[in-house]
């Protein structure tokens, strides 16, 4: 199913409506961005996937906290980024592995472990979207939505 979202970008005092086919890619990249820049919160588009996933980043301490916001019949995700003590981000990379142009699917067996267990990976299954450690517990593989360390 290719979902497509509109997005309103301002620019310049115009808006704009522009057309946006991958949001799970578009949300990495703000958190990625955000980071980069060291900055102490950013804001998500809102879709379930969206929120499980960084639901899993927050269980296993690469995001601070999240929060659903409501606008209207808009949802937003405000994402807090976490740092350590040097104020070095402690994502070290954040990337999109099944893309709209290539799915990327691993059955049960191949999701074991990620960078030797000190990454994670996320996996769309047909239990929900869940951690690799978790879904290989429960004997199930799926799409690997993006990887994590």
């Amino acid at each position: 199913m290719k979902a497509s979202f509109l997005v309103c970008v301002k620019q310049a005092g115009k808006e704009k409506k522009k057309m946006m086919t991958d949001i799970i890619a578009d949300s990495l990249t703000r958190i990625r961005n955000a980071a980069q820049r060291r900055l102490d919160v950013t804001t998500l588009l809102h879709s379930k996937t969206i929120e499980a996933t960084v639901a899993i980043f927050v269980d296993k301490g690469y995001l601070e906290s999240y929060k659903v916001k409501e606008d209207g019949n808009k949802k937003t995700i405000k994402v807090v980024l976490k740092y350590d003590d040097n104020e070095k981000s402690v994502i070290n990379e954040i990337k999109k592995i099944s893309k709209p142009g290539r799915r990327v699917h691993q059955g049960k067996d191949d999701i074991r472990t990620f960078k030797n267990g000190y990454g994670t990976l996320v996996v769309s299954t047909s239990q929900g979207v869940l951690a690799n450690d978790e879904a290989f517990k429960r004997g199930i593989g799926g799409e690997v939505i993006c990887s994590i360390w």
